[in-house]
Formats: structure tokens, sequence, C-alpha cells
């Protein structure tokens, strides 16, 4: 197929060509009415008027824009290489072999890479980065020696700086061959610029552009990260050069995220006054703040921002930082070589609360790698506010502050504690990686240099399914502690009692879940942090005094304990007064005071 040449009648200085009939010679502008009135003497003109509209002007000489046909230079879309495919081909084959997220950037670079028409990729600019071709004056060829003048260009350029070309002239290079030959002054399309930076930063600055060109094995990313408008941009511009220059696409997963909006989905602006500054937020809260306001937005879309959803991101952090300090000041004393205690030995809570970490690390792991980082926000927050703060940590402090410190109770709760934060410091160090290096480095133990050279912790085992203790047993526990929890707030809310600890509670419950219950015997009352518990069949509740619970198997009925309190344990117990040594003790504080015998009990 032929294609007729094109015609660019218009010279660069925006006067039309002199072999131009009836305008050659004359600026296009004033060339206009003459155009005019000879479509008219013709009989070709149909309708004339003037209109206003919008029409392209220079950005900095507020100047009307001419458009003009010229010679520019392309890359080829559909031209087959040495392997017999062509740029649009392995560029669409790099698309099937990348991990989008979210998933329907696919199809949105699928769909531009494969209606694209061949990339221009030279600009008439004063400024960028040139073209360094020599074209020869009647031929218009490139001269042969093409490759060995880039590099020289090259050196010259890393020596001296981007204007040494504009500087070059061209005899300093070619010698006697400089009068036949035009050194052209076109600039790269800035998007090529972008597109290549895989070279460098993949191979290193000092990467020879010429060395072993037929080699296609050149590394590849791991991510790239953009705005939602880079599928136009640098993720497209990178995938042809990759393409181009390997073989391949120079990364593995593309990530798109949207834009920062206020509260009310507005665009940013120093005009409305609704900016809020990185730096400002850095000083006030802190950098792990900021962070973890990133985390904790659906980045697919816009993310909101503001003064009142960084304070709440602010509360969140201060949970995740409280808990850790408080598994950290519960590890007084111990020494993982040579206080662990094995798995199998330790108390079945303890057993729980590692299994609980080890099936939440499962989740982060794999929400990491599909940058799923709100999920991880989620999900180590609720840990922390649920399972540890809300029910576990609790429920240890009496072991902890009560029972002999060398003791297998307290052992096998610091042994938890331990697995626990060494997991938790690992997890959050991606995102709040300045509070992870701090508790990375109070946890007891030889450490490394810092948590972000660690891998996930590999010391949680888990729970067999079955076992008399098993996560479907905890699971049932955990809902009736907080069913509990309401009732007993409920009754110091109405003054019956002061604290959980005053308290007698009876639970109505069906024979399933009081042969569940029943396990625990009376480890009950420690869980449910009471000084006494009775189970009662749900047929016998009254109507007096008796709560419902979200479950249709648990009622409660709660009373003040009729018993004085134990100074120690707090625990309101019928043997406090009876021991003449210790009046204001209980019997297992007495057993547990150093020196003691201390206590077998089988802690649930």
């Amino acid at each position: 197929m032929e294609f007729e040449e094109i015609k660019s009648p218009v010279m660069a200085n925006g006067v039309y060509a002199e072999d131009l009939k009836f305008f050659g010679g004359q600026m296009i502008w004033k060339a206009n009415p003459q155009i005019v009135a000879k479509l008219e003497e013709v009989g070709a003109l149909l309708a004339h008027e003037k209109i206003t509209h919008s029409y392209m002007h220079c950005w900095r000489h507020k100047s009307p824009v001419i458009y003009r046909a010229t010679a520019q230079w392309f890359v080829g879309m559909d031209i087959q290489g040495a392997d017999g495919k062509t740029l649009r081909e392995r560029a669409l084959e790099g698309i099937e072999t990348t991990q989008f997220v979210p998933s329907w950037g696919k199809a949105r670079l699928h769909s531009m890479i494969a209606n694209r028409p061949d990339w221009c990729i030279s600009r008439q600019r004063n400024w960028g980065v040139p073209i360094p071709f020599f074209l020869h004056r009647v031929s218009g060829e490139l001269h042969p020696r093409t490759l060995e003048l880039m590099e020289e260009v090259a050196k010259r350029i890393e020596a001296e700086g981007i204007e040494a070309w504009f500087r070059l002239e061209a005899s300093e290079l070619l010698g006697d061959e400089a009068a036949d030959y035009e050194k052209i002054s076109d600039t790269l399309d800035v998007w090529f610029d972008s597109g290549t930076t895989h070279w460098h930063v993949l191979r290193g600055s000092h990467a020879a552009v010429f060395d072993h060109p037929e080699k296609r094995d050149g590394p590849v990313a791991d991510l790239y990260l953009e705005g939602s408008d880079q599928h136009r941009g640098w993720f497209h511009s990178s995938l042809l050069t990759g393409c181009a220059i390997d073989g391949h696409a120079p990364y593995r997963g593309l990530l798109t995220h949207g834009f920062t909006v206020d509260a009310q989905g507005r665009k940013m602006s120093k005009s409305v006054g609704n900016v809020v500054a990185p730096q400002e937020v850095m000083d006030k809260l802190g950098a792990d703040i900021l962070r973890l306001w990133v985390a904790s937005t659906d980045y697919s879309g816009e993310m909101a921002v503001s003064d009142e959803i960084l304070k709440r991101t602010a509360d969140v952090y201060r949970r995740i930082r409280n808990t850790s300090r408080f598994l950290l000041a519960n590890l007084n004393g111990f020494d993982a070589e040579r206080d662990a205690v094995p798995f199998d030995d330790m108390i079945a809570l303890d057993q729980w609360v590692v299994d609980r970490a080890a099936q939440l690390q499962a989740r982060i792991e794999t929400a990491y790698a599909e940058y799923r980082f709100l999920d991880v926000y989620q999900q180590v927050h609720t840990f922390c506010a649920r399972e540890l703060g809300g029910f576990y940590l609790d429920i240890i402090k009496d072991r902890q502050y009560t029972t002999q410190a060398d003791s297998l109770a307290r052992r096998s709760c610091q042994t938890a504690l331990y697995r626990v934060v060494e997991a938790l410091a690992r997890w959050v160090a991606p995102i709040l990686s300045f509070t992870a290096e701090e508790i990375y480095e109070h946890i007891p133990g030889e450490r490394k240099d810092s948590v972000l050279l660690e891998t996930f912790y590999g010391e949680l085992q888990t729970l067999d399914d079955g076992a008399l203790f098993d996560r479907a047993f905890w699971e049932q526990v955990l809902e009736v502690k907080q069913a509990v929890n309401k009732c007993l707030e409920d009754a110091r809310n109405a003054k019956v009692i002061k604290s959980g600890l005053a308290a007698e509670v009876t639970l109505y419950v069906s024979d399933a879940l009081r042969e569940t219950l029943g396990r625990l015997g009376d480890e009950l009352r420690f869980v449910l942090l009471t000084s006494e518990v009775h189970l009662a069949s749900l047929d016998a509740a009254g109507t007096q005094s008796v709560e419902a619970t979200e479950r249709d198997d648990l009622k409660v009925a709660v009373i003040a304990s009729p018993y004085a309190k134990c100074e120690r344990c707090w625990h309101h117990r019928p043997d406090v007064g009876q021991h003449a040594e210790h009046s204001d003790l209980c019997g297992r504080c007495i057993i547990n005071l150093p020196g003691g015998p201390g206590e077998e009990r089988h802690y649930a």
C-alpha cells in the first residue's frame, strides 16, 4: 500500500512556503482573510462568520499556537522483532503476567496498548533530553555510526551535563563529514524519560546502554506504584520500553491508588483552605500516624483525610502502642532461652492466644502479598482490642501479679506474651516502622540491628481441631464473656456492684453450653473476672434479677459477693480473714507468697 507524501506548507517560523500558490511567503495569520477571499472568488465558500471559541495558546507567551505537520521519530508498535513478535504483542503478553491492584487496571492498560498507534517519541522543545542523531542533508538517513556516536554523546553529557549536546559542534564528532550531516534539535518525549527509569534503578546508574544488546533478560521490579492516571503515563511507557529492551515488562505488579480529598470528598485546594499538609501532621502527631492513616484507607478510590479522621487514626495507634507496652511490661525477668515453656506444656488459654496470633499472621502475610494494607490495619487493631485487650490480657493479670515468679502459670503466660509481641512487631513494621523499631528493641533477648531485617515470626504454633480446648471452645467462651461483661456493666450502673471482682454470677445455660463451660471448672471465674461463678439449668432461670443476653442459651444473674475482699488479688473469697498470720489475704494468695509452696492449678 502506497501513501501519499504529507504536504506541510507551513514553515517553522509560521510562514507559508515560498512555493505555495497564492499565499507563499505570507504569515499564516495575515493570510487567513486572503484565503477566505480566494475561496469566495472560486465559488468554494459555503459560509463565513466570526465565532468565539476555545483555542490552544502557549502557556508561557499567551500567544495562539500554530499547528503544522513535522517530521517526527516513532517507535513502531507492529514491526516484528528478531523473535518474530511485535512490540504490541510483547506488551500484551507482559500485561498477562502482571498482577494488578486493583484488578480493573488490567483491562484498562490492555485496551490502551491494544488500540494505541505508533509511539511518537520526539518533541520540538528548547529543553529536555536530546535525541542525539545526525541526519544526512540530502537523503535524510541516519549516520551509519549512530550507535557509536550516541555512546560518545552520552559520555560527554555524563561529564558536562545535558547542555553538552546543545553546545556540541557536529565537526567535533564527524570531522570532515560534518558538512554533509545536520545535528537535529528534537528532544525526547518526557514519558520516554520516565519509562526507562527501570534501566537505571534496576541495573545501577552506570549501566552501559549498549552492552550486550542481544540479551533480553533484564531485571524486574516487584511493584510499580502510582495514581490511576499513570495507566496512560508511566505504567504505559515503562511497559513499552521494558518489552523493547528486555522482551518483558519491567514489573511484576502494578498498584493504582486514588487521590487525597477532604472529609466531604472535595479536591484539596489552598484557596478553599482544606489542605492537610503532611509535614504539619508529622510535626503534630508523628510520622507513624500519617503512615497508619494511609494504611487505613481504601486506596483504590479517593482517600479522605481531615483533622477528625487523623484523630481517630491516632486513637487506633494508641491502642496498638499501649497493647505493645503491656506485653513488654509483663516480660520483666523473662529469658526466652531459659524460661520459655514448650507449646504442648503451656496452659490452655496461653495456647489459644498463640494459636490466634498464628491464624492472624497467616492472614496478614496474604494481605501484605496482595497489598491489602487496610486489612492488615483492621485485623491488627481488632486483635489488640478484642482478643488481647478485651479478653486475654485482662484474664492473665491475676496470674502475672499473684502467682510466683518462676511458676508454670506465670512462665506459660510470659511465653505467650513473648511470642505475640515478637510477631506483632513484625506485623506492623511495614506500616508503623518507627514504633515497630521501638517495640523490637525492648523485647528481651538478642536482637538484629533492625526489625526491618526480620521475616515474619516462625514460632507461632496452632491448636488441633477437636482438642478439649480447641478454637471452637474458646470462641464460645469469648462470646459468653462478652455477654457477661454487658451484664456486669449494667450491674455497676445500677450500683449493685462496684466491680466485676465484687460480684457473684450465676449463668443459666443450655445443657450443651453447660458442658462447654464446665470444662473450665473453678477457672471459669478467672476467665469471667468475677469472684464466683455458678452454672445452672436454663429452665431454672426465674424472672427476678435475671438478664437475657443475645445468646438464646444464656441468661445471667449478678449479685454482690457477701465475702470480704483479698487485699492482694482483690477477689472476694470466703476464706479471707480465716488465716491469723495474714488476716486480709485469701488462701490462694498465702500459698503464692514468696517462699510459699505455690499452687497447682490447671489454668485455662
